[in-house]
């Protein structure tokens, strides 16, 4: 049985959908509908998009919104993708011009069916997005291109400002909630970006609620540190459907303040922890919190 979602949880979402109404909002999917561009936004249904859509965010999906895996967490659709569209690192790039951003994430949906994973298409994103935005940074989070060193490198030499990929969730946990990714896997593509380059932040996300233990996120926080990651995201998994995995329980704000102080006292630059913290929630915000002066 799945697990009841307490009121304040629920308050909190409720504000978020009431400020889908508002102009900004509003405006914001109407500029995104313009362009043709998904986003993860709306694609994978995140409770913040009312909040981030009238604050001028938005995490950009590229690569279309048919994933070739089948993880039992995510809305984003399932089945065979399209090819790449040629006009898409334009039509983004034009969209970070209209909306003044200084700060822009890219993600897109597991491309197994691309000899490169797409890792070339998140190239030509950010190449785009700097022609037109020079004093833009960009943040693509990326699939684990299976593993793949190549297109590891291939991404980071387009100079973003924080490679990140998510490890989701504890070790115990990953082979039935990720279809198709390996922890073990995941780990290794972000010890490599750091190998690779140095001065690149390293970022990753999980999800809790899926029926971890507090030992569990504790050693997984553990495990991201030593693969060099610099930035960490935490927050509670809402099931799509009945047909995905469902909620297991949700912890209380002051478990995420716990996580969040534990990251920083192990070495981690920055933190983002609360229930309805995403990967890409205010990733601008924390990518600044762990380039100041005085950051860890």
């Amino acid at each position: 049985m799945t697990a009841q979602i307490p009121q304040w949880l629920k308050d909190i979402v409720g504000q978020n959908k009431a400020a889908l109404r508002k102009q900004a909002a509003l405006s914001a999917q109407d500029s995104l509908d313009k362009g043709a561009l998904h986003t993860v936004c709306v694609e994978a249904k995140c409770p913040n998009r009312g909040e981030c859509f009238n604050c001028g965010d938005a995490t950009v999906m590229i690569l279309g919104d048919i994933c070739t895996r089948r993880c039992r967490f995510c809305a984003v659709h399932k089945g065979r993708p399209l090819p790449p569209d040629a006009g898409e690192p334009a039509r983004v790039a034009e969209m970070v011009k209209n909306w003044h951003l200084k700060y822009l994430v890219l993600t897109s949906p597991t491309r197994d069916d691309l000899a490169d994973g797409g890792a070339a298409h998140f190239v030509a994103v950010m190449n785009a997005v700097y022609a037109q935005n020079p004093l833009a940074l960009c943040e693509p989070l990326i699939p684990d291109f299976k593993g793949s060193v190549k297109d590891l490198q291939t991404v980071l030499n387009a100079r973003p400002a924080v490679l990140a990929h998510n490890i989701e969730t504890v070790e115990s946990l990953s082979a039935h909630i990720r279809g198709g990714a390996e922890y073990r896997r995941s780990l290794t593509v972000l010890e490599n970006a750091k190998k690779l380059a140095p001065d690149t932040l390293t970022k990753s996300g999980l999800m809790v609620g899926l029926g971890e233990t507090d030992g569990q996120m504790k050693q997984t926080l553990q495990d991201l540190r030593n693969a060099g990651v610099d930035l960490l995201t935490i927050g509670q998994y809402l099931s799509p459907s009945k047909a995905h995995h469902l909620v297991e329980r949700y912890p209380e704000p002051g478990e995420y303040k716990a996580w969040e102080e534990y990251a920083l006292s192990i070495g981690f630059k920055g933190a983002a922890c609360g229930p309805l913290v995403r990967s890409s929630y205010k990733a601008g915000a924390l990518f600044r919190q762990a380039t100041r002066p005085h950051a860890k």
